[in-house]
């Protein structure tokens, strides 16, 4: 059966972190299970010294994943992990149990400025692996897979999960779509989806019709249940992300950079980090 839209979710657009501007749903409780956050960061122009990025911060009890389009950003946490992220790649850390980090812009990106565009998106983990040990997967773009169809219409980078035929090398806590497509004008993607996942589509470039209902730039589309979805791209052609996942039917208590199961669960996290042992 092919899944249709049954409803899209307009975005706005934010400051968060130390200022940078993000568009994301003007209702997040909207987003369909396990995810539990969709920023798009910028796209934004920065001048020498204007770049501004994601200060020292904690996490518990969730995962975030980092997709950079254009830029670069420097990441450090309290585990010792650090790396940069360039165009094209991803950074997916399992907060666990427990993690503080910084996504800052890279000295060059300060110094020169340049243009930032990227995604972060959370995903929740179930109450059995909440408090796992944290861990940090840095994967260039070199080593992320992407694949064209037949005609040439069709590009997409599998970021996570399985698109025509090509499968992710990154390791996800829960089975976890996440691909990164470009259709040009006249082309037609149809993605094999898993039967019982929560799917969801955002665009960010063009339009495309899916069962006779269109979606454009900035729309964030839920989809029906189903085996399948067509895209069809519209005269601009389409450019859009592909978000799927089990959903996590557990209670969810959430405080600023915390998701757990309980509010008590919350308020041991708050004490952690106020006394120093979250990470």
């Amino acid at each position: 059966m092919m899944r249709t839209l049954t409803s899209i979710v307009p975005t706005h657009t934010v400051l968060e972190g130390g200022g940078f501007k993000v568009r994301r749903p003007v209702a997040m409780g909207r987003l369909m299970s396990p995810f539990l956050l969709l920023d798009e960061m910028g796209p934004v122009v920065y001048g020498p010294g204007e770049a501004v990025g994601a200060p020292s911060h904690p996490h518990r009890g969730f995962e975030t994943v980092t997709y950079l389009l254009e830029g670069a950003m420097q990441h450090a946490d309290s585990a010792g992990n650090q790396g940069d992220l360039n165009p094209g790649d991803v950074q997916w850390m399992t907060a666990g149990r427990g993690v503080i980090h910084s996504e800052m812009p890279t000295d060059a990106m300060m110094n020169q400025g340049g243009k930032m565009h990227g995604f972060q998106i959370w995903v929740n983990l179930p109450a059995k692996d909440k408090m796992m040990k944290p861990r940090y997967q840095d994967i260039p773009s070199i080593e992320i897979p992407s694949v064209e169809s037949d005609d040439g219409l069709v590009w997409a980078k599998v970021v996570a999960g399985e698109a025509l035929g090509v499968k992710a090398v990154i390791d996800t806590v829960i089975p976890i779509t996440y691909i990164h497509v470009r259709i040009k004008p006249g082309g037609t993607y149809t993605h094999a989806c898993v039967d019982d996942h929560n799917m969801m589509l955002y665009v960010f470039g063009g339009s495309m019709s899916l069962e006779g209902r269109s979606i454009s730039d900035g729309g964030l589309g839920l989809l029906s249940e189903g085996s399948s979805v067509e895209c069809i791209a519209g005269e601009e052609g389409a450019e859009f992300l592909i978000l799927g996942g089990p959903h996590l039917d557990e209670p969810i208590a959430r405080y600023g950079p915390f998701v757990m199961n309980t509010r008590e669960e919350i308020y041991q996290a708050i004490d952690d980090y106020n006394n120093g042992t979250l990470a």
